[in-house]
């Protein structure tokens, strides 16, 4: 519990120290190593066994600091898909492609086009859909519909879930109205809400196939880099979308 207490501590000061600094490249840094350490732990999730792709990624994920993100995260897909089929390398090797690298890709898209007060937005609602989730869980979890969320993630219950959309759509709605009307913060932050949830799930049925409790150690306490951020890999992708389809991007 100390060490939980302290990582969550420096965690929540060095996302304070980044958002307040507001640096281009510093933020873009920040996320381009998260996307190294995440594929670095997805390897063990999907048995990735091509270290080559995962060099590749690598050196991409650096140049996303310089380079349009997306264009990065589309020439890292096509090429890695391109590599495996024309050495016949497994198809599981494009894994880390798709999670962590391309979302992450989209994040720094996110950044770049909308500023650090969207990634704040972002943070507001998959920090309180989970936080929500787990007190609402924890309290009411079973009381009224008797059955789980869904087998991948016994723990989770109907009550919570739902708890943490509802919290984490609405207070998302009121921070998004400095971006947008009510209307469409509202459908934003409760689509991203929803897509955090998957994001757990997805992560929790990666860790469960691959046997492991959690996806790394680099956080004590807290696991590893993907136990982190699992939320934002399917919140991150899903709001660059629904602005873009505003037209705002």
């Amino acid at each position: 519990m100390r060490k939980r207490l302290i990582t969550s501590v420096f965690l929540v000061g060095l996302l304070a120290v980044i958002g307040i600094v507001n640096n281009l490249y510093l933020t873009k840094m920040v996320i381009a190593f998260i996307a190294i350490a995440g594929m670095f732990e997805a390897k063990k999730l999907f048995d990735f066994n091509d270290e080559r792709i995962f060099y590749f990624l690598t050196v991409l994920s650096i140049g996303a600091v310089f380079i349009n993100p997306i264009f990065v995260g589309i020439i890292g897909i096509l090429s890695v898909a391109g590599y495996i089929s024309f050495y016949q390398k497994e198809i599981n090797n494009i894994s880390i492609a798709f999670y962590p690298f391309l979302p992450l890709m989209f994040l720094i898209g996110l950044y770049i086009n909308k500023g650090m007060a969207v990634l704040g937005w972002l943070i507001v609602i998959i920090a309180l859909t989970d936080s929500l989730a787990y007190v609402v869980g924890k309290n009411f979890g079973k009381k009224f519909i008797k059955i789980g969320f869904c087998n991948t993630s016994p723990n989770k219950t109907w009550e919570g879930v739902l708890g943490g959309i509802v919290s984490g759509g609405i207070a998302g709605a009121f921070v998004g109205m400095f971006f947008y009307n009510f209307t469409q913060a509202l459908i934003i932050s409760f689509f991203v809400s929803v897509a955090s949830v998957f994001g757990d799930l997805f992560e929790s049925y990666l860790k469960r196939k691959a046997g492991v409790k959690d996806s790394g150690n680099i956080l004590p306490g807290h696991g590893g880099i993907l136990d982190r951020i699992d939320g934002y890999l399917f919140g991150a992708p899903l709001m660059w979308a629904m602005i873009f389809a505003m037209g705002s991007l």
